[in-house]
């Protein structure tokens, strides 16, 4: 076989040598073969082909140095002809990463510096490590073992680092779920739940981690100024002695942090390093024997019956309780989120945060445990430290387990004056420990580390919040510098409100709702991975595999109860500045999409929601017009949008349509599909759109009206504006559009037609995608020598971004409509959709002040019997029409003027001489099926002076009026001649300053009298 003679009309065919070869397609400009994957080896297997293997290219929105990025063929150029095509697509598919074009910038030479990146123990355990033990594990967890005694204690231990162990395999499972960038938290939330949570739990989590630096410094400060104390040195007085060393102290931190993650790093390993030799002085401090200023103080070292009676609670003090305990001792199991929340800085975080915030929670909690027994096993819970007090030197009772070993404290026990004891001395490690000042020190680096921890994620986090501009003004703040895009301005803005709070010095009320703004996340987090797993979305892979739902959504309850638990005040403003930021994104509605599990959560409930009414009869009493309105783009003609909006916003389903006749393809038009949806978006139109592409309209609107819709969420009423040039265009175009009001009726659509003086469609000087089967701007002449429309003039399509940029016109139907009337002419029965459209407008707030009065025809000798039926029928509707007024005169016969107007409007339609089905027509009259005959004229002459007449009735009751709906006549396909047809719609709706809503039902009930 020659496969040179096979070969398609995409050949190939080499321009050039060397590396840089090109090739070009048929009717193609060249393009380099550098972005096809498939040409990496010059080679093509057997056949010419642009297909291309799988690369990790096609997948990523990075590219590497020095290397062009590779793109995958586009199913145009794969598929189609571009010859064929008058308006392709691009021909690769486009990618998010920003071209450069070697003509506007030059490339450069050197490789940009590789960014500081850490592993997961020095990026994310030692950091969380740090961050979760605090000045709580060294001053309070003594005092906890005391009051809860040591089995509660490990209870309280245990259930706290369970929460947060829950919250760390939910970090895990979505840290796991994909590429993850910097913006820790707020990466994570946002990412998962969407912008409306994670904008409003990412800007209160830098906020609260600003304060809290100031919190950990202020610690520090106090511990210092203690210190100062002891040794009566003193700068000013004891309050401002604290924020001069605070202040002292976070300026120190921000110039380590500004210096760089790398120097950052190293001073918290150096801050571990002094945290892990004072746990040793103090394990060591354990096991040495007490000496007798110790044992006065209650250390007798390791003994089992003060591990027995410090096992069970010894509650003290209006917080002796077990919540009470949880309360204060919960807030040193957080912080496992700070190595996270430098998500950007890690090597690879999708291993990183999984492993090194598990190992984190592990060795944290294990170092609690021990901490709490130990202490129990070896101190007391009263002393006097007084090495006076022995039981040699004292007589009478002896009380407490320090008799045991030759103590008696029982005076201070019995007055409550102890000075000593694991219940009233909160440097009990420091006494324990065999060098005392090692533990200041540890002291010192939990405070300072959390600190540092706390300045370093605030900025990292805010700098991603900056970037995505969820909110105005912060956009200043997420600049980057340096290799590592450090947020230098993020840094000096959480630097300040850290000085602010240290300068305040009122920390004490601001700490709870700090806490909560931590639970929140930790809520947040853990509903994140609960909501992604329950959409059971495709797109959620996480690799680690250790995470359940269930335990998840136990997380996320659990963190709101600990919330109110703790201080129920500081929950309810976290919660409620929560809810205030959420609406804030609600509201503006940010342009970002990034897959969700919101996203995948409101496909699950509609699909679950369209399934369920399939098993749902229809019922009168919930018939909604569900309209299909052909619109075109919906900009050009805004008033038909608006005012089908009006009734069905909130309401009924609304689908605007767009019939592309001889245009671009399906997968241009689709594209195109996002512009309109944004401008009806904009106008607040709630409405779908949709487009097809046909040979002509009506075949276009055929395939709209036997597919539009999902199951029972599909139109029954067909909107269509008024053909107001229709004796200005091809008789073929006249026989489209009529022929579309009968497949309507064919397929049991009740039809509305639109009708407004100054006409509808709004594109006069824009002549693009202009739909022949409406009012176009091209006036044609009526031509007797062809049935067939010209192509319109959509080859010249307007671009997208240029059709945006057109302003959001004004239409009557926007304003409200005041004390006027909406003047029903029910002249027909169509099964109540005539009265059913008005009374929905009524609803609105735009036309609730108008007065609705219905006309129908009748007799004048029954004019009241006929009004008072009418009456009660309607009376039943429940429709609250109250002015009903019977026309005698409908019948009547209209005037000669009126009558030669309308034999003028169908003057050039007709056939005098002979008749259309009679032997003398000639083959020339055959052909223009759509003239119309003498006897025609004469079979429905009752019908054509009716609609004349029904006119000047009209122009006496309703020139003033906001609406004139009347019932539209319905004229029988093969016997009515299209030209007569409209000859009559356009006699009923002419000279009428109101818009004319022609409307016919498709003579079913939509309404009803009966409940059930």
């Amino acid at each position: 076989m020659n496969l040179q003679s096979a070969r398609s009309p995409f050949s190939v065919s080499s321009l050039s040598n060397g590396d840089d070869r090109k090739f070009s397609l048929g009717g193609c400009s060249s393009y380099d073969t550098d972005s096809v994957a498939s040409r990496s080896s010059g080679v093509f297997s057997g056949y010419d082909t642009l297909d291309a293997p799988p690369s990790y290219d096609f997948y990523t929105n990075t590219e590497v140095f020095g290397r062009a990025k590779k793109s995958r063929p586009s199913l145009f150029e794969l598929h189609s002809n571009p010859q064929d095509d008058p308006s392709p697509p691009p021909l690769y598919e486009e990618s998010s990463v920003d071209k450069q074009s070697p003509e506007d910038e030059d490339e450069p030479t050197e490789p940009p510096p590789e960014p500081a990146r850490f592993g997961w123990a020095q990026g994310v355990m030692i950091r969380c490590m740090l961050n979760i033990w605090g000045v709580i594990l060294y001053l309070r967890l003594p005092w906890i073992t005391a009051q809860a005694g040591i089995g509660l204690t490990w209870i309280i231990i245990l259930v706290s680092s369970s929460i947060t162990g829950i919250t760390g395999l939910s970090t895990s499972a979505i840290a796991t779920n994909g590429k993850v960038k910097g913006g820790g938290t707020y990466f994570l939330i946002s990412r998962s739940l969407g912008p409306e949570l994670g904008g409003s739990i990412g800007l209160i989590f830098a906020f609260a981690n600003a304060v809290a630096v100031a919190m950990h410094t202020v610690g520090f400060a106090e511990t210092v100024q203690v210190l100062m104390q002891e040794t009566e040195v003193s700068m000013v007085d004891k309050l401002n002695d604290i924020r001069i060393i605070g202040v002292i102290t976070v300026t120190c931190l921000l110039a380590i942090s500004m210096a760089g993650m790398e120097w950052e790093s190293k001073a918290q390993v150096l801050f571990f390093f002094v945290i892990m030799i004072s746990f040793a002085s103090y394990i060591i401090g354990t096991i040495i024997p007490a000496t007798p200023q110790k044992q006065a103080r209650g250390f007798f070292s390791y003994r089992a019956d003060i591990f027995a009676t410090n096992f069970v609670p010894g509650w003290r003090g209006p917080e002796g309780s077990f919540f009470g305990m949880f309360s204060i001792f919960f807030p040193s199991a957080t912080g496992i989120l700070a190595g996270a929340n430098i998500s950007g800085d890690l090597k690879d975080p999708n291993v990183a945060i999984p492993r090194g915030t598990m190992l984190a929670i592990f060795w944290t909690t294990v170092s609690y445990l021990i901490i709490s027994a130990t202490i129990g096993s070896c101190v007391v819970r009263d002393a006097s430290g007084d090495v006076n007090d022995t039981i040699s030197s004292l007589t009478g009772e002896c009380l407490g387990v320090g008799c045991n070993y030759g103590w008696n404290f029982t005076d201070c026990m019995t007055n409550n004056t102890c000075t000593y004891g694991l219940s009233n001395y909160y440097q009990s490690m420091s006494m324990v420990s065999a060098v005392a000042p090692l533990i200041t020190a540890g002291i010192f680096g939990a405070t300072l580390s959390s600190a540092l921890a706390c300045l370093v994620s605030a900025p990292k986090v805010f700098q991603c919040l900056c970037k995505d501009k969820l909110y105005p003004g912060i956009g200043f703040f997420g600049k980057g510098y340096g290799k590592n895009n450090e947020p230098l301005r993020s840094y000096l803005l959480a630097y300040i409100i850290a000085i602010c709070f240290i300068l305040i010095a009122e920390l004490n009320t601001i700490a709870p709702i700090i806490s909560n703004f931590f639970l929140c996340s930790y809520a947040l987090i853990n509903f994140s991975c609960f909501h992604a797993s329950i959409t059971n979305s495709p797109g959620w892979r996480p690799t680690f595999r250790f995470y359940s739902k269930w335990l998840s959504l136990l997380g996320a309850v659990v963190s709101v109860i600990i919330m109110f638990l703790l201080t129920w005040w500081a929950a309810l403003i976290a919660i409620g500045i929560v809810i205030f930021l959420l609406g804030y994104v609600l509201y503006k509605k940010p342009e970002v999409n990034w897959g969700s599990s919101m996203q995948a959560s409101s496909y699950n409930m509609a699909l679950s929601q369209c399934v369920g009414l399939n098993q749902v009869e229809d019922h009168i009493k919930n018939y909604r017009p569900q309209c299909l309105v052909l619109s075109g783009p919906p900009c050009a003609r805004p008033s038909l949008v608006d005012f089908i909006g009006a009734f069905t916003k909130n309401q009924s389903l609304m689908i605007c349509a767009n019939v592309l006749a001889s245009g671009p393809s399906p997968g241009t038009a689709d594209s195109m599909s996002s512009t309109h949806l944004k401008w009806l978006n904009n106008r607040k139109i709630k409405s779908f759109y949709h487009t097809v592409v046909a040979d002509d309209l009506r075949t276009g609107v055929q395939m709209l009206l036997q597919s539009t819709g999902l199951g029972r969420m599909k139109p029954n009423v067909l909107v269509m504006g008024y053909k107001k040039n229709w004796r200005k265009v091809q008789p073929g175009i006249i026989e489209n559009y009529v022929g579309i009001l009968h497949d309507a009726f064919d397929l049991q659509y009740g039809v509305c037609v639109l009708r407004m003086k100054e006409g509808l469609d709004i594109t006069r000087t824009i002549q693009a995608q202009v739909n022949l089967g409406f009012e176009t701007s091209t006036e044609q002449g009526l031509d007797t020598n062809s049935t067939a429309p010209t192509s319109p003039t959509i080859e010249a399509s307007l671009d997208p971004e240029t059709l945006m940029a057109l302003t959001q016109p004004s239409t009557l139907f926007q304003t409200r409509q005041g004390k006027k009337t909406i003047d029903v002419y029910w002249l027909s029965d169509d099964g109540g959709l005539t009265l059913l459209i008005p009374y929905l407008l009524t609803r609105k707030k735009r036309w609730g002040r108008c007065k609705v009065r219905v006309f129908v025809g009748g007799e004048a000798q029954q004019i009241e019997e006929q009004k008072k039926e009418l009456k009660g029928l309607i009376s039943r509707f429940r429709l609250g029409f109250k002015d009903i007024q019977v026309l005698p005169d409908i019948n009547g016969a209209p005037q000669s003027e009126h009558i030669r107007k309308f034999e003028d409007f169908i003057a050039p339609y007709r056939v005098s001489s002979v008749q259309k089905d009679g032997q003398e027509a000639d083959e020339a009259t055959k052909e223009f099926s759509w003239m119309v005959s003498d006897e025609e004229m004469e079979t429905f002459k009752a019908k054509s002076l009716r609609q004349i007449r029904l006119n000047e009735v009209i122009q006496d009751y309703s020139r003033d009026a906001a609406l004139i709906v009347v019932t539209m006549p319905v004229g029988r396909r093969g016997s009515c001649p299209s030209p007569l047809y409209m000859a009559w719609l356009e006699i009923v709706s002419r000279d009428l300053r109101p818009p004319v809503l022609l409307v016919r039902g498709n003579q079913e009930n939509v309404l009803t009298q009966y409940c059930q």
